[in-house]
């Protein structure tokens, strides 16, 4: 019996000691769920605002993205000329620049060599008689001109390119200017005042005027280059290439023309789609190589704004500004039938030019050939 009593009271205490432990346990009270820390819900305005927020950053990352794919990803690099943007091979070459002047007067034409030059500047002389600064690079042709003088503007223009430069004579006063342009100068003219070349020759046959019957070839200037000390290698570019634009993305924009001072001195660019190209006209006709007969066809046309002032002299010379801010440089460039508004800029002679879009992106070029007009006022452009 005393047994039995013992083990009930036994189990009694252990019963009571239990449930003073349950109770005694921290977060437990009696009659109380145990508490839950409860997550923030965000009110209806918070989650719009959230949202709006992440298209915000998402739309940026595309325009970052965009911005990448038309500049990095889709310019042309590597082993190509920096002039047209063509890989240097058997049939393109990659030498340093060679700028000639060549001259524009009716009885000059058609000229020889254009149709195988880099690039082009076209800009107005005395008179309103315009004249060319032809760059070449890739092509090394065998005849060239009618070579004329220079002017200090068409040096600054051709300073751009840190070329050897190639002109027939100059007037007195520009010769000391040019010689302060750290150019590699070859005059064909004469010795007198810069390096002589005597790669040029007369061809009476092409003129019965003396000055329209000058002529010169890229081998013998690059021989006398040479013996002068000129390096055949280097020089700088403006230009940055792409690919053509796809046929859904070309443009209709034909009939472009640049009206230097009258009707002898306009140059036409009138687009073909179907090689998308330009063919270059003069004076309303077909600017034609002397020597193949064929059509200057062009990848890329560009119109640029600039003061042109003048005649300045009793011989008619003009001034024409090569220098200057993208604020003060208005530009025009024409390719795959579409134009791109956008400035220029160039803070010294010894630079090369610089070309943006209105948004101030370097505009990529097609790869090939470029011809510049130079001209006071978009008035004298039509599109």
């Amino acid at each position: 019996m005393e047994t039995k009593i013992t083990r009930l009271l036994s189990l009694s205490l252990l019963i009571i000691l239990c449930l003073v432990m349950v109770f005694s346990m921290p977060g437990c009270k009696t009659g109380e769920p145990a508490a839950v820390e409860e997550e923030a819900v965000p009110s209806d305005n918070e989650q719009e605002e959230t949202a709006a927020e992440t298209e915000e950053e998402t739309a940026a990352e595309e325009e970052i993205d965009e911005e990448t794919d038309s500049i990095e990803d889709l310019e042309i690099t590597g082993n190509i000329n920096i002039l047209n943007g063509m890989e240097i091979s058997d049939s393109v070459k990659g030498g340093r620049p060679v700028a000639v002047m060549i001259e524009n007067s009716p009885d000059s034409r058609p000229q020889s060599g254009l149709i195988n030059a880099d690039i082009v500047f076209e800009v107005v002389d005395e008179y309103g008689v315009t004249r060319y600064v032809a760059v070449f690079s890739s092509k090394e042709p065998d005849i060239m001109g009618p070579v004329r003088s220079a002017r200090i503007y068409y040096a600054e223009i051709a300073r751009s390119f840190d070329p050897i430069y190639v002109f027939w004579g100059t007037y007195g006063d520009a010769y000391p200017v040019l010689k302060t342009m750290d150019l590699d100068l070859l005059d064909a003219n004469s010795d007198a005042y810069v390096p002589y070349t005597n790669a040029g020759w007369r061809d009476p046959s092409r003129s019965n005027v003396l000055e329209h019957t000058a002529f010169i070839d890229i081998a013998g200037i690059k021989e006398d280059a040479g013996s002068h000390g000129y390096s055949l290698d280097g020089g700088q570019s403006p230009m940055r290439f792409k690919l053509d634009a796809a046929g859904s993305e070309r443009g209709n924009i034909s009939d472009i023309e640049v009206n230097f001072s009258h009707d002898n001195y306009k140059a036409g660019f009138d687009y073909d789609p179907s090689s998308n190209t330009y063919l270059k006209t003069l004076a309303g006709a077909p600017h034609n190589d002397f020597e193949t007969g064929r059509q200057i066809e062009l990848n890329n046309v560009i119109v640029m704004i600039t003061d042109i002032d003048g005649p300045i002299d009793q011989w008619g010379h003009m001034v024409v500004r090569t220098t200057g801010t993208h604020e003060a440089g208005q530009a025009y460039y024409f390719m795959d039938g579409n134009m791109v508004e956008g400035t220029w800029a160039r803070s010294s002679i010894f630079d090369p030019f610089e070309f943006r879009d209105i948004d101030g992106d370097p505009v990529l070029f097609n790869r090939g050939s470029t011809w510049v007009c130079m001209i006071q006022g978009i008035d004298r452009l039509s599109y």
